[in-house]
């Protein structure tokens, strides 16, 4: 045989070798094997704007994931107010077919009207938010039927995972204190007078009643938040169940300097604490477990971060290994295995959004998409990517402008 023939055959044996893993590379510990993704997929093409009806990492899917709940409006660069409805609907994730379902007035662009599928009839059954005459209320609807099968004289932010209770929290003073989570109209007492509240916070809703109970009032927090000047006043926001539903995280805030303290209390109202250390602050968050919670904050007051911890404990870490030193919206799949995470349009020049994920057990990281954000969408009509995970793991949804409308999206993976 010639030689450069043997030198041809050589190299093509080391390519496939490098190509096709050996059987000790598919069986190491430390070895990632990130899914194949799909090219974005939008749910509805027509000529209005759509998003997910809920906050990121709420779940978005019916149980058998044949059905999103999506948000349909007109509205694209101000600030909704009572006046404006938004449709609620489906989208059938086999046909891409959008079918309204009904109408709301509580509403924003950053967590649509808080839609929720509950775990009681995980496939048929949702909860959303309304202004039903001058008052918010959450609405339980079966979607096939379209029929109300309950009003719940309060509006949700949280619905614990076996679907029987939820928190609610107040969306007009939120509408004064972090105008685009609030709601247009006189839904709720503002209580705009009062600093901290004793009679206004934290309200666990028990769905099957419809009855209220306050378990942390604003007033409850005023020795544990930093002092807020005469004319300020501290508000509840982004409330959120842990996986096994005991506890409750949430951020307390105020105006005008929009000071955090990230919290965590037991759903009975005990066990009231901070999550990080004074000036560690925090953003966003999602649970891993019953005891573990992700928070992006600021890791020892110095770098933004993903920061994981136990609850009632101090073992923070940081996520990413340096890579994901940044505040994202960090939501972990039903398994526990992956984080998905995304940045803001206004981290760089050129105002991409980009979409990342995680492998939990060595924090090994890849991009799934950057999105170009228009200059039009920003302040109160923003368009955060906010990803959500389906229930078996193999789909992100997310939020994106970079079509020039505001649109619902999916990824596929395939593991």
């Amino acid at each position: 045989m010639r030689p450069s023939i043997f030198i041809l055959l050589s190299f093509l044996i080391v390519i496939a070798c490098a190509e096709r893993p050996s059987n000790l590379e598919k069986n190491d510990p430390n070895l990632v094997h990130f899914p194949e993704v799909s090219e974005p997929i939008q749910l509805v093409d027509n000529d209005k704007e759509h998003l997910y009806a809920s906050y990121y990492g709420i779940n978005s899917f019916s149980a058998n994931q044949r059905y999103a709940t999506v948000l349909e409006t007109d509205i694209v660069d101000r600030l909704p107010t009572e006046e404006d409805e938004a449709t609620l609907g489906l989208v059938d994730l086999e046909t891409m077919e959008f079918k309204p379902l009904t109408t709301t007035k509580a509403w924003n662009f950053q967590q649509g009207c808080m839609a929720h599928w509950l775990a009681s009839s995980p496939d048929s059954l949702i909860i959303y938010n309304d202004l039903r005459e001058g008052a918010f209320v959450s609405i339980i609807m079966n979607v096939h039927t379209q029929e109300e099968i309950k009003t719940i004289p309060h509006p949700i932010s949280a619905v614990s995972p076996d679907g029987k209770k939820a928190v609610s929290i107040n969306f007009s003073r939120l509408r004064i204190t972090r105008s685009d989570y609030g709601y247009g109209g006189e839904g709720q007492d503002k209580r705009e007078d009062v600093q901290f509240p004793e009679d206004d916070g934290l309200f666990l809703i028990d769905l099957e009643s419809g009855k209220s109970e306050l378990i942390v009032s604003i007033a409850d927090v005023k020795e544990i938040v930093p002092e807020i000047p005469e004319e300020g006043i501290e508000y509840f926001n982004h409330t959120l169940f842990s996986r096994g539903g005991t506890k409750i995280f949430w951020l307390a805030r105020a105006i005008p300097n929009r000071n955090t303290t990230s919290m965590v209390v037991n759903i009975d109202g005990s066990q009231l604490e901070k999550c990080f250390p004074d000036g560690w602050g925090g953003s966003h968050f999602d649970w891993l477990n019953d005891e573990e919670l992700m928070v992006t904050g600021s890791f020892e007051n110095t770098q933004y971060s993903h920061i994981l911890y136990t609850t009632g404990e101090e073992n923070y870490k940081r996520l990413g290994n340096g890579l994901l030193d940044f505040d994202g919206h960090g939501t972990f799949s039903p398994d526990g295995q992956w984080m998905v995470t995304d940045t803001y349009a206004r981290e760089n020049k050129f105002r991409e959004q980009k979409i990342y994920l995680m492998d939990m057990k060595t924090n090994a990281v890849r991009t799934l998409g950057q999105f170009v954000t228009p200059e039009s969408f920003k302040g109160h009509w923003r368009c955060d990517i906010h990803c959500r995970w389906s229930p078996n793991g193999d789909m992100i949804g997310f939020n994106s402008v970079h079509s020039g409308s505001r649109q619902a999206y999916l990824l596929k993976l395939k593991f």
